[in-house]
């Protein structure tokens, strides 16, 4: 990859940063490209291109970082923004120390498919393609929305370390949300898919399997019963329910959060906070999904990194300076948004490992409950762990077995206690789609899944009387 930024200019900018100074300099490079279009009532309403380009700069002194960035990547733009980031540290005049930059490879990104290549014709046709299909999937679909997107994210790293590293990043992702009309009103559906590939990812997925899942979605709630309300048995299934574990579980694995006492697990390292059923992961390593890459936003390398063990809280999520004051590596959880932000502690693909029951024997041994296949967005208190989350797809459980659909409505409960409450792991593990976590006003992409899994003591919030 060529670089974005000159290693011998990069060597001079550190340089000059610590010659205010400062303890510790760092620039960060970027150069982000993106297509987006969107087709809306069976016509093309979006077709959007754009490019950003830039660096940031982070110099630390003592325990005061200051920041400063800049779409300007000439030397004397990157020395002036680098004196700025020094003011804000409060630097000090000083003597200039010499930065031996040591190029760190990583492995490259393979795509088989750019998506720059292909022609925006292509494109098009796989949103209509899927327009088609959803409307004739049934009468009841009164609306059809797909998106298409794609991304390459090139980034440049160097501290005053001596690191030096890159990373390529390709994205590309498809939805399409499906409206049904009905005695009972209008109903929504929705399917998407998202990896970090290139446009082969259209050889893996067929929109219009897509389409067909988000109308069929869309229809089966027509004929829901609202839903329950009160404390009962949960099964989630597979995929579809590993937002609740990122964010009712995985924010407060966070060092960050951690160190200003906004988490639950605060101190509780080596103590048993979950059911011996459940091994939590975050690893930025696994190919191909939403959340990973090669480095992270501070180049360090992305690593599978088990946070609870069999029951057991074994680690936080670590960005390079919380590590560094700790007097230990970076977990390759350093991210930011863009080069216009500071990178803080952020997941990437977090998922709970899979387990050895067999899934239609878990609904089987519930007698009653609700079937959760899709959990949509919610809110969470980390310092507490209670969350709120919208069930998008959801069934009864009936004598061991899947019945009616269900309204959307509410599942409440506690992070903490749905780890100490889940008495079933299934064998089926897999991924759910691709998603943006906000923390801080930054959004990155992260990706989660988890098996088949049962929780007792879980709250519904329905409107059945």
């Amino acid at each position: 990859m060529t670089d974005l930024i000159d290693p011998d200019t990069l060597q001079r900018v550190l340089s000059a940063a610590l010659g205010t100074g400062a303890d510790w300099a760092e620039v960060f490079a970027e150069d982000r490209r993106s297509t987006g279009a969107v087709l809306d009532d069976g016509k093309v309403e979006e077709m959007t291109s754009g490019r950003d380009r830039g660096a940031g700069i982070r110099v630390v002194v003592g325990d005061s970082t200051g920041f400063a960035h800049t779409a300007d990547l000439s030397e004397r733009g990157l020395l002036e923004t680098a004196r700025i980031a020094a003011d804000a540290a409060r630097g000090a005049n000083g003597e200039g120390r010499v930065v031996a930059l040591d190029r760190r490879e990583v492995p490259s990104q393979r795509i088989s498919i750019v998506p720059d290549e292909v022609d925006k014709a292509r494109k098009v046709e796989l949103l209509l393609a899927a327009d088609r299909v959803a409307r004739g999937h049934d009468g009841a679909i009164s609306q059809v929305m797909a998106r298409y997107s794609d991304g390459r994210r090139r980034i440049q790293i160097a501290n005053s370390d001596g690191l030096l590293t890159s990373d390529d990043q390709v994205r590309t992702t498809f939805s399409v949300s499906c409206v049904a009309t009905g005695d009972t009103g209008m109903q929504t559906g929705r399917e998407s898919v998202g990896h970090t590939i290139g446009f082969e990812l259209f050889d893996r997925y067929d929109v219009e399997e897509l389409a067909r899942a988000a109308a069929g979605r869309a229809v089966t709630k027509l004929r829901a019963r609202p839903a329950p309300s009160g404390q009962m048995t949960v099964v989630i299934g597979s995929g579809g329910g590993g937002v609740m574990f990122h964010e009712a579980c995985g924010h407060g694995l966070e060092a960050d959060l951690v160190d200003k006492g906004a988490s639950v697990f605060a101190g509780r390292i080596g103590e048993q906070v979950a059911s011996p059923l459940v091994t939590l992961v975050d690893d930025g390593t696994m190919g191909g999904e939403w959340g990973c890459f090669a480095v992270d936003d501070e180049g360090h390398a992305a690593q599978r990194n088990v946070l609870i063990e069999n029951g057991i809280l074994v680690d936080y999520m670590w960005d390079g300076l919380r590590a560094r004051k700790e007097g230990r590596r970076s977990s390759g959880n350093g991210r930011r948004q863009s080069y216009q932000h500071l990178p803080m502690v952020r997941m990437t693909n977090t998922y709970l490992l899979g387990g050895t029951s067999r899934p239609d024997d878990i609904v089987a041994d519930t007698d009653s409950g609700v079937y959760i296949a899709h959990l949509g967005g919610g809110q969470v208190n980390t310092a507490t762990g209670d969350f709120v989350f919208g069930m998008t797809e959801a069934y009864l459980i009936e004598g061991g077995r899947i019945t009616e659909p269900l309204r959307e409505g509410n599942l409440i409960g506690n992070g903490p206690a749905v780890l100490r409450n889940i008495d079933a792991v299934g064998d089926d593990f897999a991924m759910g789609p691709p998603g943006t976590c906000g923390k801080d006003g930054q959004g990155v992409p992260v990706g989660d899944g988890v098996p088949t899994l049962r929780v007792h003591g879980l709250t519904i919030g329905g409107t059945a009387a």
